[in-house]
């Protein structure tokens, strides 16, 4: 007797199939429940969580006010995403598609809303001029990179992360085809790193900023311990980058906001001041 699936004409949505997250995923959008989101004091309202997508945007804050732009001092709000934290009423108005992470910048007149994690990079970097160059060529390429890594990403993390490490079984198949893309991406870094040394080129921009958390964080073990699977010791100038780039002092700083797991040191749940991430790190061993 075959065991293929067969869709039906019509599908409707399984409760009990989808894994790890299967409790929080639904097929409509907007909000599930009435609450307010928390504010602080400074210009910027982060609301996030530490994953990957959120370390891209900690990690820009702390880069600019290592940098001495004071003007972006930040409060980070966490969204437990697992506790469905992204469907209250006040994040769905920050943005409506429930994804962390989502900022508010009260800095001008009218607050704006900005979400998606590469937009987000892109207007702090224009609206501060850091970490974007302005010659147009040099730009563009950032960009080509900013763009690539938001484009792939999905398929590391909800293709490859989800049936390799979160899926309620292993799949063969979905894990070969996935992983097949995600060495084919580790390769396209690695080989663009080979005779530059940032993706942009000579210069760190966001778009360093955007890949390291997913393809940093892979080659370096901290990502679905599937480093030795994927064989990220082969990939020499990607491992050489991501050192490179986890050697930052922002970015050790960035990368532990709104955790809440992991070792002490790793775990700042909310910022709201540089001494929140200062004294998680005097834990360091």
């Amino acid at each position: 007797m075959s065991n293929e699936y067969i869709p039906p004409k019509v599908w409707t949505a399984d409760s009990e199939n989808g894994g790890t997250w299967a409790s929080i995923n639904r097929p409509d959008s907007g909000a599930r429940f009435d609450r307010d989101l928390p504010a602080g004091e400074h210009p910027f309202q982060l609301y996030s969580m530490g994953t990957p997508n959120g370390q891209k945007v900690t990690i820009m804050f702390e880069e600019l006010l290592a940098a001495g732009v004071d003007a972006a001092e930040y409060d980070a709000h966490i969204i437990k995403i697992g506790d469905s934290d992204q469907f209250s009423s006040g994040f769905v108005d920050v943005n409506p598609n429930s994804k962390i992470p989502a900022l508010v910048d009260h800095s001008g007149v009218e607050p704006i809303r900005v979400f998606e994690s590469g937009n987000i990079l892109l207007y702090l970097a224009e609206k501060f001029g850091h970490f974007l160059p302005s010659d147009v060529a040099k730009k563009t390429e950032v960009m080509n990179w900013l763009f690539w890594l938001q484009g792939s990403a999905p398929y590391l993390g909800g293709g490859f992360g989800h049936f390799y490490a979160y899926a309620p079984e292993k799949f063969e198949y979905p894990i070969n085809r996935f992983s097949m893309e995600a060495k084919r991406q580790l390769d396209v870094l690695d080989k663009r790193l080979a005779d530059n040394k940032y993706l942009g080129g000579d210069e760190y921009s966001i778009a360093d900023i955007a890949t390291w958390p997913w393809y940093g964080s892979l080659v370096l073990g901290k990502l679905y311990d599937a480093a030795e699977f994927l064989d990220v010791e082969s990939y020499k100038n990607l491992t050489r980058w991501a050192q490179d780039i986890a050697a930052r002092p922002a970015v050790e700083r960035g990368k532990i906001v709104n955790r809440a797991w992991g070792e002490a040191w790793e775990q700042v749940v909310e910022r709201h001041s540089a001494a929140d991430i200062d004294a998680a790190l005097k834990q360091k061993p």
